[in-house]
């Protein structure tokens, strides 16, 4: 395992437990964004470094009974977690690198990533892996329950336009991945940006 993603491991494997009673109110602001990325029933999608799988059961909602629901984390501790709440019971859960993921080219309608971007070790390469796995004309939606400036202030850490997330960053780094930034909000509440897979 490569440092960067045994950093990651350590990072999320000593907040597991806790992880779902320290932000006990985002359920709402997940179900919102994965509204906004326009699945229909039947669809595949895919929650990239999906944590606890709060998103999980909001993406069944959305793709009813006959779609597929995969949450896949890097960390055996956050799927343990996700078990322990029950959300194997909205998608099967996956242990995989989102920058090395275990399915075919286009087998997927739409990935869900939420926090996902910061912890790329490579994001382009990351970025890149995830249009791999999604249809031409699929959806990606770039997700937090915070935008930036709130999230750098719960850091105690400058605003930066050198965040991935900015938008002048996040534009050219998503195009040069296979995606074409569709809409981009970064309001205290939420940050949200949606791509289309290209090609």
């Amino acid at each position: 395992m490569t440092d960067d993603r045994a950093q990651v491991q350590n990072f999320f494997s000593a907040r597991a437990a806790e992880w779902d009673s320290r932000f006990p109110d985002d359920g709402p602001a997940y179900a919102a964004a994965v509204h906004e990325l326009g699945l229909r029933p039947g669809d595949a999608v895919l929650d990239a470094g999906c944590g606890t799988g709060r998103a999980l059961p909001a993406l069944r909602i959305a793709v009813g009974s006959g779609g597929t629901v995969l949450g896949a984390d890097l960390t055996p501790a956050m799927l343990e977690a996700a078990l322990r709440a029950g959300r194997e019971a909205s998608g099967a859960l996956l242990l995989a690198d989102a920058a090395r993921l275990p399915l075919r080219a286009g087998a997927l309608d739409a990935v869900f990533a939420a926090g996902l971007i910061s912890h790329l070790a490579h994001p382009e390469q990351g970025l890149s892996e995830l249009a791999r796995v999604v249809r031409p004309g699929g959806r990606l939606a770039l997700f937090h329950p915070l935008g930036r400036a709130a999230l750098a202030a719960r850091h105690g850490r400058v605003l930066s336009d050198d965040d991935l997330r900015s938008e002048p960053r996040l534009t050219p780094l998503l195009a040069e991945s296979g995606w074409r930034l569709d809409s981009y909000a970064d309001e205290d509440s939420r940050f949200l940006a949606l791509a289309v897979r290209t090609g």
